[in-house]
């Protein structure tokens, strides 16, 4: 077996695992995958600088979770919004992505947000923002994602604000879209959201637009990694909304659900194992709820060491495993994000990987990591 020496000097054996040929969508739930960019590796991605990236590989990606049964969620926080992708970038992905899903006929939904504001900005010009990128995202063909913006969290000074700005925009749209509920562990500009700081406040500015427009809002997505708070919240929703769930620690659970619901899923998580998704949901299908945590269980040790604080690097890992899973050949990010993460964790992550059965051709992973350790000071 290929081996790799770890930090600390530990020799390491590579078992891989398998690839399936792919998945048809599920039935029994609704699947996104949260989906990276790939850098072009020759051009100045570099803190601070316009993205450039690599389309055919990151399109190829997208394929790559269309073929195991899964959505894609374009242009969301796995994808380097506020960290790296500029707006002139996210129209172009969302374009380009969009036209993709249609020609596999692909579910694909793409995150609705304010970034290209700069600098300080007053309630209505987030909202004349809000109303350019969801423009943008519904003339493409993807469904919006409402996601929480840095600039209405500046802007709002209660939960007047929030409802006045959402309750206008879903007041214009006329077919469904999804909302999002971003914890500051993803993004610490988002402290206080729906003008609150206690989630449980904020909560009851959530219900109180959810109920008022039930039936614009598909769903909600909650990425507050506290599985408890969101069955709670699940279920008070309104009749016909979905809960989403975005804990990437927690997920089979809330994913496999109780007698009073479950969650679908919208997970940057599902990016990195995608492969194990698809069956996993498949058995959720057959009401074989043993076999789909039989698959899914072994995945949460990799996901809660991806997504270890700060939360917000976990990108630097999903793009890593995409390069020693073969997606893509080189470990480059946009704004130079591949330093987000050190090499002791990204050693560990390997190993996760490894024992989860994700990486297809362990050949490859082990080559690719012993350079990549090598260059880390870690002598193979």
């Amino acid at each position: 077996m290929p081996g790799v020496v770890l930090p600390g000097g530990r020799r390491y054996e590579l078992r891989g695992g398998r690839s399936p040929a792919g998945s048809p969508p599920a039935r029994s739930r609704v699947a996104y995958a949260a989906a990276h960019v790939v850098a072009d590796p020759l051009a100045d991605n570099v803190p601070g600088a316009p993205a450039v990236l690599d389309w055919d590989a990151t399109l190829a990606f997208r394929h790559h979770l269309w073929r195991h049964g899964l959505g894609v969620a374009e242009a969301m926080d796995t994808a380097q919004r506020g960290m790296g992708l500029d707006h002139p970038a996210v129209r172009e992905l969302v374009r380009r992505s969009a036209a993709e899903a249609r020609s596999v006929g692909g579910r694909i939904v793409a995150g609705v947000a304010t970034d290209q504001l700069s600098g300080p900005a007053t309630l209505p010009e987030v909202l004349d923002a809000y109303r350019e990128q969801l423009a943008d995202v519904v003339s493409a063909g993807a469904v919006p994602v409402l996601m929480c913006s840095r600039q209405l969290a500046a802007a709002a000074r209660g939960p007047e604000d929030y409802l006045s700005v959402y309750s206008t925009l879903l007041s214009e749209v006329d077919s469904p879209v999804l909302l999002h509920w971003l914890g500051p562990m993803f993004d610490p500009a988002l402290e206080g959201y729906w003008g609150a700081s206690a989630a449980e406040e904020a909560a009851e500015t959530v219900l109180t637009l959810l109920k008022d427009h039930a039936a614009t809002v598909d769903g909600i997505k909650m990425s507050l990694l506290d599985a408890d708070f969101e069955v709670a919240f699940r279920r008070r929703l309104p009749a016909g909304v979905r809960m989403y769930t975005g804990d990437d620690f927690n997920y089979p659970a809330l994913i496999e659900g109780d007698e009073h619901g479950h969650s679908d899923a919208l997970l940057g998580v599902f990016a990195a194992i995608a492969p194990a998704v698809g069956p996993a949901l498949r058995a959720l299908d057959a009401g074989d709820t043993a076999g789909f945590r039989a698959v899914l269980d072994p995945t949460v040790p990799l996901a809660r060491h991806l997504f270890a604080a700060p939360t917000r690097y976990y990108k630097t890992g999903i793009v890593f495993l995409a390069w020693l899973s073969g997606h893509q050949d080189h470990f480059t990010m946009v704004g130079g994000l591949q330093s987000g993460r050190s090499a002791t964790h990204l050693a560990r992550l390997l190993v996760l990987a490894d024992e989860a059965g994700l990486l297809p051709d362990p050949d490859l992973a082990a080559a690719r990591a012993r350079t990549y350790l090598s260059v880390a000071g870690v002598t193979q």
